[in-house]
């Protein structure tokens, strides 16, 4: 699971996949075209504040998009702002995934010589399709695979945060300014 940073809080979507997004760029969203009537700076405080409730007074990460809207529209509504929300409140994610144990799975007996490799192709294979979010999933699974291991060992946790630690660099220098979010988990 990766860190947030402290303006993101995981969106859930109705479709039931979660995505890190900075609650200023959600609340324009959200106002949809009372957006264009507010100012700007006045919404993302209010967006800010909204978040700050339920990362510290709620204490949690993740929320779904109606229920930031909603707060949200209290807030402004609390200032005596007229906010109409926008019909599609949903933000549209260009999201990407893939399974790290068929990854494993088709390095055969190479294990890491061969996994690595096809980690790097697969991430670059991922990035042409221009997503916002790409999703590696698998990873513990793929982890015990490759180490050949029943039970989770230190040895499974090296090599856990190596491939954590791999796709970071590999997204961080061939891809610099890319702007897509990686979840490994």
């Amino acid at each position: 699971m990766i860190q947030l940073a402290h303006d993101y809080l995981m969106f859930e979507l109705n479709n039931g996949e979660s995505i890190p997004c900075s609650a200023k760029l959600v609340s324009i969203e959200l106002m949809g075209e009372s957006a264009a009537l507010l100012d700007r700076e006045f919404v993302e405080h209010a967006a800010t504040a909204v978040l700050h409730y339920f990362k510290q007074e709620l204490g949690r990460d993740s929320v779904t998009v109606g229920e930031f809207s909603l707060a949200l529209e209290r807030v402004l509504r609390g200032f005596g702002l007229s906010v109409i929300p926008s019909e599609s409140a949903n933000p549209v994610a260009r999201v990407a995934a893939a399974d790290l144990r068929q990854l494993a799975s088709d390095s055969g007996k190479g294990f890491e010589l061969i996994f690595f490799p096809r980690l790097r192709e697969e991430l670059h294979n991922q990035l042409r399709q221009s997503p916002q979010l790409l999703n590696f999933h698998g990873l513990r699974s793929c982890v015990k695979q490759l180490v050949g291991a029943r039970r989770w060992s230190s040895r499974c946790q090296i090599l856990e945060e190596q491939i954590v630690d791999f796709l970071r660099t590999c997204l961080r220098t061939d891809y610099l300014g890319t702007k897509c979010a990686l979840i490994v988990k």
